[in-house]
């Protein structure tokens, strides 16, 4: 608590003693009845901060739903109006261990007011099922702001390190925006320099060729994700990654969910939101069920990279999933091992099995979204994995020693 309000009312040496008090008044939390010393912005960020960090008695009955929605989006209006967004999010967190506001995610004029991240998408995810059919629009709204969000942070990444490969000995004078080599474009419009305009007319693109590939020679990709519990977030990226994969010609790309159930989310990938609605978070978890299915979908097993993404805490015939995935291995499926896709890359795994699987052969680590692409990128070209993870200081699960 005192770590969130002093971010906002820190001490200075030069201050007045009268400033000082206000500051000590506000970390300390004021009564609402006796705070005449404090102006009325100082009264909102009190409150706003008191609905969060009051005492546990006012604290548990300011969590109930006896508290209207519009009252609550008051004070995280308040909140966000004195706070940086990475504060704000803090708070949240703090609001929902302290007051149990998970309940308030189905109320409409809480979600309107919440600054989302990924982390709230997993929350809503998870509660859609429980919630009133007034609040899955609000839902879906705030799922698909964060998701275009993501979209546009990962999406060039994603595409630049896994379209095919660009063949730079040859030249085009009609290349696409992503394989345009801007430095020998401008010095070949040098002389289109408008000078009023401080700028350069491009009537000249010099870009790179393509290698063309046949159809028959697209690499396949198969996202076999967990949607028990513990790997929500790891489910948002999948999702996001998927269809930005999926809008990639040179790829075929398959998203498969589990828990104890198989769901194919493939035919949904032009809409991650419809994807993220269609999963269900929770459950058990039968990972030998998941790759089974995903074996039948295998044509070419030397063009198919499968990714399983699970922490490997399986509910299932672990004797079966290990001989499976060694039979794919042996096939030729290239078959890397995520224990989670998310933003922290520390998840809590069944070291066992991890260490069972990097003996079987396929390589066994955490990654973040922002090292996904060149991943795939690695694992298409079917380059070493785990001498990638190596250079980018990714630590990977060992097999045990003999």
């Amino acid at each position: 608590m005192a770590d969130v309000k002093q971010a906002s009312v820190s001490q200075s040496s030069t201050e007045s003693e009268a400033e000082k008090d206000r500051r000590w008044r506000l970390v300390l939390g004021a009564d609402p009845e006796e705070n005449d010393g404090l102006s009325e912005s100082d009264k909102r960020l009190n409150a706003a901060l008191s609905a969060v960090y009051g005492s546990s008695e006012s604290a548990k009955g300011r969590g109930s739903l006896s508290r209207s929605a519009p009252k609550v989006s008051q004070w995280l209006g308040d909140i966000r109006s004195f706070f940086p967004t990475s504060v704000v999010q803090v708070v949240q967190k703090d609001a929902f261990e302290r007051l149990g506001l998970k309940q308030m995610l189905m109320e409409p004029e809480f979600l309107s007011a919440i600054e989302a991240d990924v982390h709230l998408v997993a929350d809503l995810v998870s509660l859609r099922s429980v919630m009133p059919e007034k609040t899955v629009d609000t839902a879906r709204q705030v799922i698909q702001k964060v998701v275009d969000e993501l979209m546009q942070r990962l999406e060039q990444k994603t595409s630049e390190s896994i379209r095919g490969a660009i063949n730079k000995s040859k030249k085009t004078f009609r290349p696409r925006f992503n394989d345009i080599d801007w430095h020998r474009t401008i010095h070949a419009n040098l002389r289109h320099y408008q000078r009023d305009y401080n700028t350069i007319v491009p009537e000249k693109l010099v870009g790179f060729m393509r290698q063309q590939r046949r159809i028959t020679d697209l690499d396949e990709v198969i996202l076999c994700v967990d949607q028990s519990g513990s790997m929500a977030t790891s489910v948002v990226y999948s999702s996001i990654f998927a269809a930005v994969m999926a809008s990639i010609p040179a790829v075929k790309t398959q998203l498969v969910c589990f828990d104890t159930a198989v769901i194919d989310m493939t035919e949904e990938l032009q809409d991650p939101v419809s994807v993220l609605f269609g999963v269900q978070l929770g459950g058990g978890t039968d990972i030998n069920q998941a790759v089974a299915y995903c074996e039948e979908k295998i044509e070419r097993p030397s063009k198919t990279h499968l990714i399983l993404i699970t922490d490997l805490f399986e509910g299932g015939d672990e004797k079966a999933l290990k001989a499976r995935v060694a039979n794919l291995i042996r096939q030729d499926v290239n078959v890397i091992t995520l224990l989670a896709l998310s933003d922290d890359g520390k998840p809590a795994y069944d070291s066992t099995m991890a260490a069972d699987f990097a003996a079987i052969g396929s390589p066994v680590f955490a990654c973040t979204p922002d090292q996904f692409p060149e991943l795939m990128a690695t694992a298409l070209k079917r380059e070493d994995v785990l001498a990638w993870a190596a250079n980018q200081d990714i630590k990977t699960v060992r097999a045990p020693e003999i």
